[in-house]
């Protein structure tokens, strides 16, 4: 059996406070950090976009009493026992979502690379006196249309930068095609301690049916598991095995720590058929040592207040819970 062995088998969430400029409160809640603890939980991922702690629209004007909001969610980190991943959704040059247009490319300009290392030098100087184990860095959300050759050498440079200030940091560097695809080039970087995250989305037409920035046209076929569909091709259980086993021997010839950044199915898929999907994926990724990050806690994908309409939620502190999906997550 491969097994990741390079890193801790993390679980936790993903906390939204300042993942969008335009939908995002720009802060984080002390309240997720004391449930999530509570919960038996060990990990948060902070996806952030660098928009929140800019000047005047100029990438290169950083307001640092923005990041306060950051430091406060390492805090509440150390303080309830939970390591916290610092993750750019969209960095200087980049993002996966288009509620901000760049206006330059971080795999072909110079400037928005030296904009990216501008961004996340200041990070590592902000939090080189944090625990190595209690916060960790990834780069760099879901890399999309981009060469490896293009993606490593950006990702280099982003490293040997913030490992200039802070030896020893952990980083994540999510795989290609979206987190979907191990870079066997890049698993020299096990050394520096470089692990890299994957993915929970597949297939897509059960993690984002009806999901309106993915499913576009409404045309996903109505869920099933097994049997969930990417486009025209079929999943069952044994292959989405295959898919993580390829990421488990990867870690284990190369010793690269690998961590699932993000996984989930958004409330328009019926809640039965989520639950049975999410139970077999965590129970592979289990299998092979691999850790895991809900998207999100509180909302569409979360365990807390998810819109769904099939769920029997229960009352919990001011929120709906959704209790079965909670307990498969702490199952695993």
């Amino acid at each position: 059996m491969f097994q990741q062995t390079k890193l801790p088998r993390w679980r936790g969430f993903n906390l939204m406070g300042m993942f969008m400029k335009s939908s995002c409160p720009g802060h984080f809640d002390e309240e997720d950090f004391q449930l999530i603890s509570d919960w038996g939980f060990n990990f948060v991922r902070l996806p952030l976009s660098y928009l929140f702690w800019i000047q005047d629209g100029d990438e290169w004007k950083i307001d640092e009493s923005k990041l306060e909001e950051v430091d406060k969610a390492v805090r509440w980190g150390e303080t309830y026992g939970i390591h916290v991943n610092i993750s750019f959704h969209r960095g200087p040059g980049y993002c996966v979502n288009d509620e901000h247009i760049e206006r330059f490319n971080l795999w072909e300009d110079q400037e928005a690379l030296d904009c990216f290392l501008h961004h996340w030098t200041l990070f590592a100087k902000r939090y080189r006196s944090q625990p190595l184990d209690k916060v960790s860095y990834n780069l760099l959300n879901e890399p999309f249309n981009v060469s490896p050759e293009a993606h490593g050498r950006v990702m280099r440079k982003a490293v040997q930068a913030i490992h200039a200030v802070d030896p020893g940091r952990t980083i994540l560097l999510d795989g290609l095609g979206g987190g979907n695809y191990p870079m066997v080039d890049l698993g020299d970087l096990a050394k520096d301690n470089v692990g890299q995250s994957c993915r929970g989305y597949i297939p897509s037409g059960i993690s984002h049916y009806r999901a309106s920035w993915v499913d576009t046209a409404s045309s996903f076929p109505y869920p099933t598991w097994p049997g969930g569909k990417d486009g025209a091709q079929v999943w069952t259980r044994e292959r989405l095995d295959a898919h993580y086993r390829a990421w488990a021997a990867m870690a284990q010839a190369q010793g690269v720590g690998v961590h699932c950044g993000e996984g989930g199915s958004n409330r328009n898929c019926p809640h039965e058929i989520a639950l049975r999907w999410l139970d077999d994926l965590l129970c592979i990724l289990k299998s092979y040592n691999i850790g895991y990050a809900q998207w999100n806690f509180t909302g569409d994908f979360g365990v807390l207040d998810s819109g769904r309409r099939d769920v029997a939620y229960e009352e919990y502190k001011g929120h709906l819970l959704d209790r079965q999906m909670l307990d498969i997550l702490r199952k695993y």
